[in-house]
């Protein structure tokens, strides 16, 4: 629009002006090689603008002709360039796709054509990086590095190569020097590896928080990093300056307070210091969030000396945290058993190993503890640790595939920061949900004995004629109004022992006139 109105405004101006000439009286007279012109003012005008214009076309028609050698180098590179960016693109796709011997030719013309081009340079480390040539590689990464408009990339180059042989020193300083040229997500990323590979907790801290500056982490990434790095250090300090290490864990724990390996630690120091009801508010206040097996160990390892029944109680407290969490009645169960409480202990563990259940090796290994406490019922016991070594295995602290049962701020393989994570190992292979023992399906659910521990009568029973013979089931006892010698005429089920491993001690010994009970495996 406002370019319409300003050439309508130059035509109006022309107009103008020449309505001036055509109405302006006067003559104009010309003496020239002899010859006079008396004209008027209007054609000496367009005269003098024809004459300019046909000067005008001369000289440009004398500058071409002067330009053409110019003109025909400048349509060669003009070709020369678009080739080369051709075989860039062509030397770029090949590279990518794995094509050596056209990416190696593409990058040969490519460098005769644009030697000069940043591309080129790129090209060519691709190429010698796909042809395993480190040196050619290094070397053109070397000679990106001293441009400027190359120099981040050639650095990065340089730092790939660095790691690829093993130098971790040279990395971190080609690192260091990019980032001080221009903090980026790598060069931020590189940096701090290196400060947590070598467990140096402060330099650590300090490149968070520039990255935090140059806006290259996300602040809840960069909140869960300082919360692990503190809880390192204090794990670091926890001997030699409890007070700064119940500080750094507090800070921690403001920050992510659902970090289970912060809590365990804090409630330990507190616990330590004297401080009980705040160690048991805090690991009660976490335990509510995510249950795990190590606050339940450091809430009923708070206060020493404590008796069985007073742990059994500490465990019911920290239960009705999260009262539906398998773990808390794991954590019942244990402490129950070890104030012999039997009832409550199959109370708890009943829901999770009941039949259609899947219950985990530690479910299993807890069952078998049970029943040799319980009723030394050494059958059972064999096949409950038997069914605790087909069964699931139990969350552990995982990173870089690497199993442990204790947590660290950073992976044992690669050395990363926050690598370990509490999950369940991952089953290849999967058999049928099994049933629980028949000792434990129906009687033993209501707290009463397996019936495999049951031995005859002590009082005589006088046989029964109408009683019917047992049926040959391999796990039913014989019953208990049956005399002795009914016993033996009734027909009894064949019993296969199971076989025990050779370092398997076998029954525990019974004192001396003790009764032993018949048991059936």
């Amino acid at each position: 629009m406002i370019k319409t109105l300003l050439f309508l405004a130059l035509i109006a101006a022309a107009a103008w002006g020449l309505g001036i000439l055509m109405e302006t009286p006067g003559s104009l007279a010309v003496e020239w090689f002899g010859y006079h012109i008396d004209t008027s003012p209007l054609v000496g005008c367009a005269f003098i603008l024809a004459t300019a214009v046909v000067l005008g076309l001369v000289w440009s028609l004398i500058r071409f002709l002067f330009n053409i050698p110019s003109f025909m180098a400048l349509a060669r590179r003009a070709r020369g360039r678009e080739r080369g960016v051709e075989a860039l693109s062509r030397g770029i796709v090949a590279a990518g796709a794995g094509d050596l011997q056209r990416a190696r030719r593409a990058s040969q013309e490519a460098k005769r054509h644009l030697p000069e081009e940043p591309l080129t340079l790129l090209l060519e480390a691709q190429t010698a990086q796909l042809a395993g040539d480190r040196a050619r590689a290094e070397e053109a990464f070397r000679a990106m590095s001293l441009r400027a408009d190359t120099k981040l990339l050639g650095l990065r180059g340089l730092h790939a190569e660095s790691l690829r042989r093993g130098d971790q020193e040279a990395a971190h300083a080609l690192a260091l020097q990019a980032q001080d040229t221009r903090p980026l997500s790598w060069t931020g990323q590189a940096v701090f590896d290196r400060y947590t590979a070598t467990k140096d907790w402060e330099a650590a801290q300090r490149c968070v928080a520039q990255n935090i500056r140059a806006k290259i982490v996300d602040p809840e990434t960069a909140r869960r990093q300082r919360a692990v790095l503190e809880t390192a250090i204090a794990m670091d300090v926890e001997q030699t300056d409890p007070v700064r290490a119940i500080k750094l864990l507090r800070a921690a724990l403001q920050k992510e307070p659902a970090l289970t390996p912060a809590a365990v630690l804090l409630g330990r120091l507190l616990s330590r210091k004297g401080d009980l009801r705040a160690a048991s508010k805090l690991l009660e206040t976490v335990y509510a969030r995510a249950p795990h097996p190590e606050l339940a160990r450091a809430y009923l390892e708070v206060r020493s000396g404590d008796s069985a029944a007073d742990r059994l109680s500490r465990a019911k407290a920290l239960a009705r945290c999260a009262p539906e969490h398998p773990e808390s009645a794991m954590l019942v169960a244990v402490a129950a058993i070890g104030a012999r409480e039997f009832t409550l202990a199959r109370k708890s563990m009943a829901p999770l190993v009941a039949s259609g259940q899947r219950p985990t090796a530690r479910m299993c290994v807890i069952m078998a503890e049970l029943e040799d406490r319980e009723h030394d019922a050494q059958g059972l016991v064999r096949e409950w640790l038997s069914r605790a070594s087909r069964a699931p295995r139990d969350a552990m602290w995982f990173a870089d595939g690497h199993w442990s049962k204790h947590w660290a701020p950073i992976s044992p393989v690669t050395g990363k920061l926050d690598a370990y994570v509490w999950a369940e190992p991952q089953e290849e292979l999967t058999g049928p949900v099994e049933d629980p023992p028949p000792a434990f399906a129906a009687s033993t659910l209501n707290g009463a004995a397996p019936t495999s521990l049951q031995g005859p009568s002590d009082t005589p029973q006088p046989p029964s004629a109408a009683a019917p013979p047992a049926p040959p089931a391999a796990d039913a006892p014989a019953k208990a109004g049956e005399s002795a010698s009914a016993q033996r005429h009734s027909p009894q089920p064949v019993v296969f022992p199971l076989a025990s491993p050779p370092d398997d001690p076998g029954p525990k010994p019974k004192p001396v006139g003790a009764a032993a009970p018949a048991r059936m495996f």
